[in-house]
């Protein structure tokens, strides 16, 4: 009988405890976005039942986790009335806040890489306690990427490649290659991301181009770790030389403009050659004749015709 006894009275000592502890609860965003270098908020407030008037904050504790399971490191705390020495750049979202103030979001300053990471946030009041975990993703943005050429003069019909480069970005992003009919060129490129000790992403990507091609332009884009395009730039191969551009074509346009005036004019010389040859056989079957034909002045009159004619067709 007295085991039972002691069993009837620690049940009903359980049961205040739980329910008390439910009076309180702590509600956070389960996701927050920050960008390198400007403020971040971890929105949490704390929401009482309607039995609970007055309630008044006795301790808060946000940590760090490293893991789940972790307890995690101190950033900033409050117990006893006062604010314990904060971890520098946390702070209280609210300026005056104070344990009548039911908004215990966190404010990180100036947001790094290294604050990624997962927050627990404690509250403990004089009417329950309670916590829950929320998360900080940190996001930055790519620079404008710069592109270049080795070698720094492409020479015609010879191989080259390309270099684009972009940093300052997080998290690891893309660089992808299109030329000016968007067709996609990344699958021909080798891309390279470094990341430098502030966490941020340093993009290189090589675009490797063979002798002979043909299109004029190349733009390199860059792309988040979210598939968004953050910005491009557009690379101009420089024009072939006139020789190299339709240099057959010219020379043989040429060819035909010079060679076609004097076929016809040659055959015109001979066709007049046979005419007055057969005028003199026709003239010496009839009489005589002691001036040279070839000295005529009708002659020298088409000669000179057909000359100038040639001087102005070339």
């Amino acid at each position: 009988m007295a085991s039972s006894g002691i069993i009837v009275f620690i049940f009903p000592v359980l049961c205040i405890c739980a329910v008390k502890s439910g009076f309180v609860k702590v509600e956070c965003k389960a996701e927050n976005v920050g960008h390198y270098g400007q403020q971040s908020l971890l929105e949490c407030v704390v929401k009482t039942s309607s039995d609970v008037n007055d309630p008044n904050i006795r301790m808060v504790a946000w940590k760090k986790l490293t893991s789940p399971e972790d307890e995690g490191d101190l950033v900033l705390g409050f117990k006893r009335g006062k604010l314990d020495e904060p971890k520098r750049g946390y702070r209280f979202a609210e300026p005056s806040w104070n344990g009548k103030n039911m908004n215990v979001s966190l404010l990180i300053t100036n947001t790094a890489v290294a604050d990624e990471g997962d927050y627990k946030c404690i509250v403990i009041t004089d009417s329950g306690d309670d916590n829950m975990v929320t998360t900080l993703k940190v996001q930055a943005k790519y620079s404008v990427p710069t592109v270049y050429s080795i070698p720094e003069k492409i020479v015609p019909n010879t191989d080259s490649t390309l270099v684009c480069e972009s940093h300052g970005g997080y998290p690891q992003g893309t660089i992808r290659w299109f030329d000016e009919e968007k067709h996609e060129w990344t699958a021909s490129s080798k891309m390279e991301a470094k990341q430098s000790d502030d966490g941020l992403f340093q993009l290189t990507s090589r675009l490797s181009l063979l002798g002979g091609s043909t299109f004029s332009k190349y733009t390199c884009a860059v792309f988040n770790a979210s598939g968004g395009k953050e910005d491009e730039k557009t690379f101009e191969m420089p024009p072939p030389p006139p020789s190299s551009l339709g240099g057959e074509h010219t020379a043989s346009a040429y060819t035909s403009k010079v060679v076609a005036p004097l076929v016809v004019i040659g055959s015109l010389i001979i066709g007049l050659l046979l005419l007055l040859l057969y005028k003199r056989r026709s003239q010496k079957a009839r009489r005589n004749s002691t001036a040279p034909l070839m000295g005529t002045p009708i002659f020298g009159h088409i000669i000179t015709a057909l000359l100038f004619l040639l001087s102005n067709l070339l």
